[in-house]
């Protein structure tokens, strides 16, 4: 039992009931599919609530105990675990409403339950209040789901297509429930629910609130009961009705009472014609397929009982509550008898057919027809139902047609009546009383029955019978040249009626039968036929003569007397000075006359307002002209009404624009209003007097009222601007301020006898103000002041009555102040829920204000342009500034509080909210407005409270539907639902564009975040969670997550796809945005798992609309991008996790367990099972199948083909209608073109042009459709950019965000390689838009960079080659890496030759990918040298060189076509594409073996040309050396050639190219060489994010790619050396002084030591006395110069080699360590390295030097000078070297010392280096067992700012271990190799300057010291002495006098030097070192021959 009593928090008397109907509503009106299988489970499950309708559940004691115990012991609660608390208040509360309602207990408390739940929805009421509308709403659910079952049933009446499986099933199910007695059931239910009963009960509970849900309720039990006996009557329309339940409708229709009006209410009226359906057979007429199985089916003709039953019931004599119903019903039995008696199955009951007159008769003398049409067509809902309207039709024709005996008793006795009545006025007494009007009475029902149409079912067609051709006598019997069949006899009996009645008119008929004509020509055919009739009525003209009247019903007579009057009364019009209005008229009409003119005027209004013919035949009739005699009769003295009525005739005249433009002439001239005072005239005169004095004293204003709609039509075909020209200034302004001046703003201070008019007079006015307004286009010549000459006077000019009203409304106007105060009135009036008079009026004319101010915002940007621009002396104030102003009735500022209010009565009012939500959107695009509106909006709780409530209404509105704005909706409901969801897009636009304003904004308060304190601090919550209201952020979130439970996904994507776009969007607007993303995200994370719950339905597949699913997609794939960035931030792993699965997998996904938990084991699976192949069912990856849905292929239109217009002149045309829409598209204004095109067309003169008109108005149309079709396109490949862009960043957020080791590195490869793939698949197809390309290019340029960076860190990981060697590279196989390779080639090849910024990308991407197969840096152990040439030869080939081999193949099978295209891009074209296209092949050349790149690079000029542009270059990079450079480029630029060249230059013929194409001789003539920066005057210039180089480093980044190049172009060109260097030197000699003084560096910084380094060793190749040979043809003056230059250039460097072999070697490397905490830690070893550089390419010049100067020793030039110390001072001098030698002798020349300290440093290093390298080894050979501190210190080199180490993972920490040790280790190596050479060529230079010095070396006498007499050898060897020890001028100084003692000081200090310790360490490092580099005893020799020379005995 305690299950039983748990209870349901849907509570089961509203829950489950809700959703039936909604399962029964998506089956039979939305047609879900699935849905009859859904409809049959719920029906099973609700056959009790059926068949019990409306029984509650009943109390009992059990449950009454068992709430009570509910707040101790606890309650169950369905689908919730434990019981649950329920607090005291709610189980009292459960006890009211159990009573109230008299429900079970528990029922009672599920509904409180319920109530609390829903209560956010009801902002406003209690949970109590709540549940009373639950209870209602549940019960309202039941009945309108009976009533669609019931409308779904196959029946006699109507079909609604169905499914058969549906119909069966409900037919089925209905007719059970009909079988236990539901008819009787509905009728008890619709007598026992009242209304007024109900309320009486609620109150006395206090189970009623405020009036918005007191209507609430109403609406809901009124809804109820309609339901029910809408239920009764669509079963009696398919089928018929038991005998019982027949009787026991006639039972309750008996006591039926009418409301106060007498008519019935609505529910009495649906029995009504229940009934009337009962007794019908008259659908057997249409003789249907299935007639005979209705006939089986019909009682009345099958069971006899039925027919007796029914019979005698009606015939019964006692009279009902309401005889006018039972007179209804006996007609309709009578009718029913008369047709029986008709049908073969009649005869079998002719004793009751028998009495069918008997039957009408008594339904005559019950005024029967008085009764239809006051009791059923007074019934507002009786137009509304289309089988109401049918069924009387057929009861109404059935009587004519079948008793047309009845009827001629009927004329009889009309005309009998007439005589009498005509006798008893001759004789002028009163006529008879006890007249029968039946004949009036049913003709006054035809005219009003048919004059309402609301379907537009023209019924009234019957009526005319189209025998007689309407066009031509002569057609006998066919019309239109078509055989006519004969019309059926009931149309031909009708047609007689109308014809008949006609004749011979008694004049008592003369107006029903007019008001009958009206109602019958209602309709544009019937109209047409009743203008033939009245035509035809008219004197035939052969008996013209005879003097035969015309019949009264026809135009003849109508206008004849129309002129009549005109003639007579038009002698009554005395002079306009008198008063004559208030004279009694001579010549009057009476009341009859009245009456009979109104009736006519009725008729012909009705007449030409449906028929344009009739319009234009009547109104060209030469002897009628009826515009003329109505305008005369409104200047005589006539009634108002009369007048009234001739003013709607006129308007309906000028429908048609040619009658339009004569009607204002006409008007003008008869002055009916005043527009031209007569000069001495002092009253004014026409309709202001009759407004002001006549129709206000009546306090009725029918004229005022008709002349406002007659200028409305007028307006609306044509305002002529030249209206009442030379009279008066021309145009329309005098009606305009009349309108506005005595009409609008007077209209509340008037008084009203009926208080509705007041309202109509207004919505009249301001109908005709909205009109002018929406045709206005502000137009430049509207400012400027024109004048009109008029009697000699120049006027001004008016303008057009748009820019008037515009001016109005932007200004402090009267009007604007009366539409405001109107808005303010219009909302106090629905605040009440009361309905009042003229409540239909108040609406409309709130609507109109509401659309003035809207199009005034609309135009008021472009009118204020204007205005500005013509400088004219108008002000004006922007509206939306006007609406912050203070209203007089409140004293507040709430203007736009008000507007705001009217979202607040969507459901009464859906357009007044619409056109509210436009005008707030409007004015939300100003900042500052924004921020009033947040105050105004805000300061007042319950005024917040509402507001919010409204715009959430808005949005929540469940009838919204997207409709095509092309349709042309008749229904009304359609009509209303697209204003609904187009209401939904501006709420949603102007949260959109509020969120990109800043901070408070109008958005951020409508989506409940806080405004007062800061965004970022919100908590959201969900609604009624801490008091937390309903916002439009719940709103919207649940329009999304509607549906997203089910397969098919989000419900609203395919219903709404516009409205799903704009609400993914500002979901993505509120997590891209800093201040909201933080709150936003939380919450849709924890309680809607939003974005989960929608991507797993991606992609959304919306045939009919692409372009919003694409745009949907893109909003919600950019809002997954952020989550993923965001969570990966904030390591919410799990979260990242799911999705990342979501995307990635292709296994397939269950979906996940609606909690959004998922089980442990699918957790594991999804991280593990990416891609195991071992399961065969794959799917699809999520990712791949979004980008599925983008066709990249796009249908563009094809081109104009215009026969009349000049195509170009057109394209500039549509151009210039070009503007940027909202959502940023470039489109063109079609409704602006139209304009300007048909402007065109009328602009042409002459016939021919309006012959050609149509085809011209045709070409325009086919323009047109082709711009709306270019815009179409433009839209589609926008959103496709848009949803690419997505995707993009969704992938690149997948694989840069999100934490690495989520996707395994394998799967990586993999996913990139699908993506890849896919890509190139997609935009590689043949129809592929171009649009898309760049952005595809950019994706596969990240993707490229992935899967390099992807197989790199595999490689590192330690998987190294070994193993993948076999199947491939890495996990992911060759092959794929080939085909991405190729499809990469393929798309630049593809994309031809525009597109250069899009290969950027893609070059970007091949070198990637070619980085791929680049063999990683490998450490130097100094040992591969052991292994010999063969080993090498012979090893197999690595998995490197092997992809290189295969990428090259491939990259050669495209041969010169890629060649072309890369070539050409590095030439010319965007800067980032040269350097990438220049570094394409700077890439290939390095791996093409076979040169064929190089040749091809040769032959066709490409590099010559690159050559070439160095040159133009210079000018750039000069620019750069400035202190604040322009830009970067050309020096990237730059630098990217050099690189290039480099790469030629390193081999041979690549080099000799170079020379060739004069690469020298360009570098020779650029001067930025010249310009080296003054290294600290731009120190105060820095940029301070260090991105911009100083003007140093940036001279260096020029200077060093040139050095570099010529380094190695020296080095490659051995064969053709001279020549290179010959001409290395030029270059060299021609920037000499620059490169002197960068020799003579102040200060040896790092770029200083690059410059040196390089320079040096340029210098030892080039600055030799060979080059002095080559240059044999040059005179003997510049060889001189060329001697003086080297000399120069040696003595520089031997310089330099003093000061960095001597004291400053150790400052600089001290200097390095101490560096600035930011620079990198290999700072001191790359100083080193450039240190030893400099050094050893000293070195290496001396020794060149030597060795070309002689191969023997004793005439080898000197470059030390004798002398053994070592460096002390700056130069390496020692000052005193000997106390005889003066000190300058030495100053310049460094000594043999400094060799010998030189090589003595080299030695320690080596060991030092030797050492390092070999632990290093060891670290990186055991690198897992290195100490975690000893990792981390290796890693701080790697990693910049202070603890950075600590967040990098552990494995990433090896990984940058080894990286620092394979780094420390190559440069050890580097530096081992440099001072190994060192120690060499110093141990060859002390050799051979010893071996002269001690040997060969004659000293000179001492006292010789100055003279001249020195040994001629050794003098002349001096000479030739490079280095000039002569000094300066060769004036002989220096060593020429070297001493005796010199030598031997040089001897003894060398034999110290060189001794014992320092020789053993040169040959152990020749047995570390030399051995492995294969040069064996070198070092062994020399230490030898100088140990020999130094042990020699001195001389």
């Amino acid at each position: 039992m305690a299950a039983q009593m748990a209870v349901n928090s849907g509570a089961s008397l509203w829950g489950p009931l809700k959703e039936l109907w909604e399962t029964v509503e998506g089956a039979v009106w939305r047609r879900q599919p699935e849905s009859v299988h859904l409809l049959d489970l719920q029906l099973k499950k609700h056959k009790p609530h059926f068949l019990s309708l409306y029984k509650n559940p009943s109390k009992s004691a059990e449950q009454r105990e068992k709430v009570r115990k509910a707040s101790t012991e606890g309650i169950a609660i369905q689908g919730q675990q434990g019981s649950r608390l329920v607090p005291e208040q709610l189980l009292t509360e459960a006890f009211i409403l159990s009573d109230l309602f008299d429900i079970g207990e528990l029922a009672a408390l599920e509904l409180l339950l319920a109530g609390e739940h829903q209560q956010p929805h009801f902002p406003g009421l209690t949970r109590g209040l709540v549940a009373v509308l639950l209870y209602w709403d549940g019960k309202l659910c039941v009945a309108n789901s009976l009533r669609s079952l019931i409308q779904s049933r196959q029946g006699k009446t109507f079909t609604m297509e169905l499914s058969e499986e549906l119909v069966a099933l409900t037919t089925r199910f209905t007719d059970e429930l009909m079988s236990q007695g539901l008819t009787k059931r509905i009728l008890s239910l619709v007598s026992e629910i009242s209304v007024t009963q109900e309320f009486e009960r609620l109150q006395k509970e206090r189970g009623l609130g405020n009036e918005k849900h007191r209507k609430e309720v109403s609406d809901l039990i009124k809804e109820c009961r309609q339901a029910l006996a809408d239920s009764l009557f669509s079963w009696t329309c398919q089928s018929p009705l038991t005998k019982d339940d027949t009787l026991a409708l006639i039972g309750h229709l008996e006591t039926v009472t009418t409301k106060a009006d007498g008519s019935l209410d609505s529910v009495n009226l649906a029995l009504v014609m229940a009934l009337l359906y009962c007794l019908d057979i008259s659908f057997l007429e249409q003789g249907t397929e299935d007639r005979e199985d209705l006939l089986q089916a019909l009682p009345l003709l099958t069971e006899r009982e039925y027919v007796l039953a029914v019979h005698n019931r009606l015939m019964d004599s006692q009279t009902w509550k309401f005889p006018g119903l039972q007179a209804v019903c006996r007609l309709a039995w009578a009718l029913a008898l008369r047709a029986l008696s008709q049908l073969p199955q009649g005869s079998a009951l002719v004793e009751f057919t028998e009495a069918d007159e008997a039957l009408a008769e008594q339904a005559l003398l019950g005024d029967v027809f008085l009764f239809v049409k006051e009791g059923m067509l007074g019934c507002e809902s009786f137009t509304q139902e289309e089988f109401y309207i049918r069924r009387l039709h057929s009861l109404i024709t059935d009587f004519l047609a079948l008793m047309p005996v009845k009827v001629k008793q009927m004329r009889n006795c009309a005309d009998e009546d007439a005589r009498l009545v005509h006798m008893s006025l001759q004789m002028g007494s009163e006529p008879p009383s006890s007249l029968r009007k039946d004949l009036d009475h049913l003709m006054i029902l035809i005219g009003e029955f048919y004059s309402k149409d609301p379907f537009g079912l023209e019924l009234g067609l019957e009526f005319w019978c189209p025998t007689e051709s309407l066009h031509h006598t002569s057609l006998q019997g066919s019309y239109l040249g078509m055989a006519l069949q004969r019309p059926p006899h009931k149309q031909v009996v009708l047609s007689k009626f109308v014809r008949q009645m006609g004749d011979l008119l008694p004049s008592t008929l003369y107006i029903p039968y007019l008001r009958m004509l009206k109602g019958l020509a209602n309709g544009p055919q019937c109209a047409h036929y009743c203008f033939s009739l009245l035509k035809t009525n008219g004197t035939p003209h052969g008996e013209n003569m005879k003097g035969v009247a015309a019949s009264p019903v026809s135009w003849e007579h109508f206008f004849h007397s129309l002129m009549l009057y005109h003639e007579n009364l038009r002698r009554d019009i005395p002079n306009s000075e008198a008063a004559h209005y208030r004279l009694p008229p001579t010549r009057g009409i009476t009341q009859r006359e009245l009456d009979g003119l109104t009736s006519f005027l009725h008729l012909l209004t009705t007449i030409i307002t449906w028929s344009e013919n009739a319009r234009l035949a009547l109104c060209e009739h030469p002897q009628w002209t009826p515009a003329v005699v109505m305008l005369g009769l409104l200047q005589c003295s006539v009634p108002p009404v009369l007048k009234a009525e001739l003013l709607h005739c006129l308007a309906a005249f000028g429908k048609s624009p040619e009658i339009a433009a004569s009607l204002w002439q006409s008007l003008e001239y008869t002055q009916i209003l005043q527009t031209v005072r007569a000069p001495g005239q002092r009253k004014a005169a026409g309709i202001e007097v009759e407004l002001n004095e006549i129709e206000s004293s009546c306090e009725e204003y029918p004229l005022t009222r008709a002349f406002c709609q007659l200028i409305s039509t007028l307006a609306e075909s044509s305002l002529p601007a030249n209206l009442g020209a030379g009279l008066r200034v021309p145009g329309f302004q005098p009606y305009l301020t009349f309108l506005r001046d005595a009409v609008f703003l007077p209209f509340p201070t008037r008084a009203y006898r009926h208080p509705a008019e007041k309202w109509e007079v207004a919505d009249a006015v301001l109908e005709v103000f909205h009109k002018l307004l929406r045709d206005y286009e502000p137009q430049p010549a509207d400012f400027v002041q024109e004048v009109v000459e008029l009697q000699g006077e120049q006027l001004p000019t008016h303008k057009p009555p748009g820019h008037s009203i515009m001016f109005h409304l932007l200004n402090d106007s009267p009007m604007l102040a009366l539409c405001l105060s109107l808005l303010e009135e219009g909302v106090r009036q629905l605040d009440t829920y009361a309905a009042f008079p003229g409540q239909k009026q108040l609406e409309s004319a709130v609507l109109h204000c509401l659309c003035l101010l809207d199009l005034a915002l609309q135009k008021e940007v472009v009118f204020m342009d204007l205005l500005r621009e013509s400088q004219a002396s108008l002000l004006v104030s922007p509206l939306e500034q006007l609406l912050q102003g203070v209203s007089p009735q409140s004293r507040r500022a709430d203007h736009i509080v008000n507007i705001a209010s009217y979202l607040y009565h969507s459901c009464s009012n859906p357009e007044a909210a619409f056109q509210s939500a436009k005008i707030l959107r409007r004015i939300a695009r100003y900042p500052n407005i924004q921020l009033r509106l947040v105050g105004d909006f805000t300061h007042d709780q319950t005024v917040s409270d509402k507001l919010m409530a409204g715009f959430v209404e808005c949005l929540d509105s469940e009838e919204a539907e997207e409709g095509l704005e092309k349709e042309e909706d008749s229904d009304p409901q359609k009509k209303v639902a697209r204003i609904r969801h187009q209401t939904q897009i501006h709420i949603l636009n102007l949260l959109i564009t509020s969120l990109e304003l800043k901070t408070p904004n109008l958005a951020l308060y409508l989506l409940g975040y806080e405004v007062k304190k800061p965004v970022s601090s919100t908590n959201l919550q969900d609604p009624g969670v801490l008091g937390c209201p309903r916002s439009c952020l719940h709103a919207i979130l649940s329009m999304l997550q509607r549906g997203t439970e089910k397969r098919s996904g989000p419900v609203i994507t395919q219903q709404s796809p516009h409205l799903a776009e704009l609400c993914y969007q500002v979901i993505y607007q509120l997590c891209a945005c800093a201040d909201t993303s933080g709150p936003t995200m939380r919450y849709l994370r924890t309680s809607e798992d939003f974005l989960f719950s929608h991507l797993q339905h991606l992609p959304f597949d919306l045939p009919s609309n692409q372009i919003a699913a694409l745009s949907q997609m893109s909003w919600l794939m950019k809002t997954a991008a952020i989550e993923l960035r965001m969570t990966s931030l904030n390591r919410q792993r799990s979260h990242t996790q799911r999705l990342v699965s979501l995307l990635l997998d292709d296994q397939p996904h269950t979906l996940h367990a609606a909690d959004g938990e998922s089980g442990m084991e699918e957790e594991a699976r999804s991280v593990c099972g990416f891609l195991h192949f071992d399961t065969a069912s794959k799917v699809r990856r999520k990712l791949l199948s979004v980008l599925d849905a983008v066709d990249f292929s796009q249908d563009v239109p094809e081109l104009l083909q215009l026969d009349f217009f000049e195509r170009t002149q057109i394209e500039q045309v549509i151009s210039n209608c070009e503007h940027i829409n909202e959502q940023g598209h470039t489109v063109c204004n079609v409704k602006l073109l139209h304009r300007v095109l048909v402007a065109e067309v009328n602009a042409l003169q002459g016939m021919a042009a309006i012959g050609q008109r149509p085809l011209l108005m045709e070409e325009v149309n086919s323009i047109l459709q082709q711009v709306v079709e270019r815009n179409r396109v433009r839209r589609s490949l926008s959103a496709k950019r848009h949803a690419l862009q997505s995707w993009r960043s969704l992938v690149e957020t997948l694989l840069t965000a999100c934490p690495a080791d989520l996707i395994p590195a394998d799967d990586r490869q993999l996913i990139i390689r699908d993506l890849l793939l896919d890509l190139h698949d997609k935009v590689l197809s043949e129809d592929a838009a171009g649009e898309l390309m760049p952005i595809v290019a950019g994706a596969v340029f990240t993707l490229t960079a992935h899967l390099s960076q992807s197989v790199l860190s595999e490689q590192q990981h330690g998987a190294g080659l070994e193993g993948a060697a076999s199947s491939g590279f890495a996990s992911i196989a060759n092959s794929a890496l080939h085909l991405i390779l190729r499809k990469l080639l393929d798309f630049i090849l593809c994309t031809g030759g525009g597109y250069q910024r899009l290969r950027a990308h893609l070059y970007g991407s091949v070198l990637y990918y070619l980085q791929i197969a680049q063999k990683p840096e490998e450490p130097d152990t100094l040992q591969t040298a052991g292994k010999s040439m063969w080993e090498r030869l012979t090893a197999p080939e690595d998995g490197f060189s092997k992809l290189q081999r295969e990428n090259l193949a491939i990259i050669e099978s495209y041969g010169t076509a890629l060649m072309e295209v890369v070539c050409r891009d590095a030439c010319d074209g965007h800067e980032i594409g040269r350097m990438l296209a220049l570094a394409v092949l700077d890439r290939i050349l390095l791996i093409d073996r076979q040169s064929q790149w190089l040749v091809y690079l040769c032959n066709s000029g490409y590099l010559r040309v690159l050559v070439e542009s160095l040159r133009q270059d210079d000018a750039a990079l000069q620019s750069l050396l400035t202190p604040q450079p322009p830009l970067l480029k050309p020096l990237y630029i730059y630098e990217s050639k050099m690189a290039l060249l480099t790469r030629v230059a390193k081999t041979g013929e690549g080099a000799v190219e170079l020379l060739r194409c004069g690469l020298v001789a360009q570098l020779i003539e650029c001067q930025v060489f010249d310009m080296v920066p003054d290294s600290d005057s731009h120190r105060v210039m820095r940029d301070p994010s260090g991105f911009i180089p100083s003007p140093l480093d940036r001279y260096r980044q020029i200077l060093l790619p040139a050095l570099r190049l010529f380094q190695v172009i020296l080095t490659s060109t051995t064969m053709h050396h001279q020549q290179g260097a010959a001409q290395v030197l030029q270059w060299l000699i021609v920037h000499a002084d620059t490169i002197q003084s960068l020799l003579r560096c102040q200060e040896f910084s790092m770029g200083a030591l690059q410059e040196l380094s390089l320079l040096t060793g340029i210098i030892s190749k080039t600055a030799l006395p060979e080059a002095l040979e080559m240059g044999g043809e040059v005179n003997s003056a510049a060889l001189m110069e060329f001697q003086g230059q080297i000399n120069r250039f040696q003595r520089l460097c031997l310089s330099l080699l003093g000061r960095l072999a001597g004291g400053e070697r150790e400052r600089l490397l001290k200097q390095a360590e101490t560096a600035a905490p930011g620079d990198p830690v290999d700072r001191r070893e790359e100083m080193e390295v450039a240190i030893q550089q400099v050094c050893a390419n000293v070195m290496e010049y001396c020794q060149t030097l030597l060795l070309q100067s002689s191969s023997h020793a004793q005439f080898s030039i000197c470059l030390f000078s004798p002398s053994g110390s070592g460096p002390s001072g700056r130069d390496g001098a020692r000052p005193d070297l000997s106390s005889t030698l003066p000190s300058v002798a030495h100053s310049r020349v460094p000594s043999l010392g400094l060799v010998l300290y030189l090589l003595k440093n080299s030695a320690a290093d080596f060991f030092r280096f030797h050492q390092s390298h070999r632990q290093s080894l060891g670290k990186l050979q055991s690198l897992d067992q290195l100490p975690p501190e000893e990792l981390k210190e290796l890693c701080q080199g790697l990693v910049s700012g202070p603890g950075a180490v600590d967040k990098i993972s552990s494995v990433q920490r090896s990984l940058l271990a080894k990286k620092r040790l394979v780094q420390l280790i190559n440069n050890r190596a580097k530096l081992l190799a440099l001072c190994s050479y060192v120690i060499e060529t110093c141990l060859f230079v002390l050799w051979r300057h010893l071996e002269y010095y001690l040997l060969h070396c004659t000293p000179a006498d001492p006292k010789d010291s100055l003279l001249p007499g020195v040994s001629g050898a050794f003098r002349s060897r001096l000479a030739e002495d490079s280095f000039g020890l002569q000094g300066a001028g060769g004036r002989g100084l220096g060593l020429s006098r070297v001493s005796q003692q010199d030598l031997d000081q040089l001897q003894s200090d060398m034999a110290a030097g060189f001794g014992e310790v320092l020789q053993r360490k040169l040959l152990e490092v020749e047995g570390l070192y030399g051995q492995v580099r294969s040069r064996y005893t070198f070092i062994q020799a020399l230490v030898r021959r100088i140990r020999g020379l130094l042990r020699r005995p001195k001389s």
